[in-house]
Formats: structure tokens, sequence, C-alpha cells
């Protein structure tokens, strides 16, 4: 069974004066959220791509964690995930790395036991999995 989840981005305009905006028909999160040049590469308040990649792993990180520690029989308490993107403008803009920082508490579990099943869970979730450079393909329509 496969799940298929989407969005849409519509740019209008040149890079640096131009906007976008955001959609998530299914969730209705987004609903032509705004985008552009000083909402990524300055202050301006909006969404930003490394932004919202951050968010899809602190979630996807936490879930994964939480099924391992529950499948264990240690269901937690809590979890709290950070994920920070870096976005680097040498040699143009491109993402450095991905800094995970996590905190919780599951009964019975030791400080060393929530650790690797927290390494576990980095590695082996799906957005953790497609940050490690898997292929992508590209379907351009009329």
């Amino acid at each position: 069974m496969a799940i298929t989840r989407h969005a849409t981005a519509r740019w209008e305009g040149d890079l640096k004066s131009g906007v976008g905006r955001l959609n998530t028909p299914q969730s209705g999160v987004f609903k032509d959220t705004r985008y552009g040049f000083n909402t990524r590469f300055g202050d301006e308040k909006g969404a930003n791509p490394e932004e919202l990649i951050a968010a899809a792993h602190a979630g996807c990180f936490a879930m994964a964690l939480s099924a391992q520690l529950t499948e264990a029989g240690h269901p937690p308490t809590f979890i709290e995930s950070r994920a920070d993107v870096e976005l680097s403008m040498d040699g143009g803009p491109h993402i450095t790395q991905v800094k995970l920082t996590v905190r919780g508490q599951a009964p019975g579990v030791s400080a060393d036991e929530f650790r690797r099943y927290a390494e576990d869970a980095k590695t082996n979730c799906p957005i953790s999995k497609v940050l490690a450079a898997v292929p992508i393909s590209l379907d351009v329509q009329d």
C-alpha cells in the first residue's frame, strides 16, 4: 500500500522581487502561504523551503523514535525534536547539513538506551533516508 501526499507552489516574477504561494490541499495546513527571496535569504516572516524540510524531518524523526520505543515496550511520555537545516551560500545556495536535537522521556529506558533508539530513528526515519541523497525523478508537463 502506498500513500501519496502533495503540495503545490506557484512563483510569479523574478527571484528577488517575485513572490510564491504554497498550498497543501489535502491537509489544508498551507493555503496560499507566502514565500519569497526575503523569507528564504533574509529575515522577513513567511515560509521557506529549508524550514519546511526541518519541520518534516523533526516530525518524522519524533514519530520514528516513538515507534521504536513503543515497539520495545516503552511508550514515551513525550519526545521533543528539533531539526536545524543549514543553508550555505558559498558557491551558490546549498544545504550543507541537518542537525537533529531530541529530548524525551520513556519509562524504563536509561539515557544510553534512549540514545541508541534515537540513533536508530535518525538513520531509519523516511525523511532521513530522503535527505541521504536518494534519486529524484522529474516529470515535465505542459
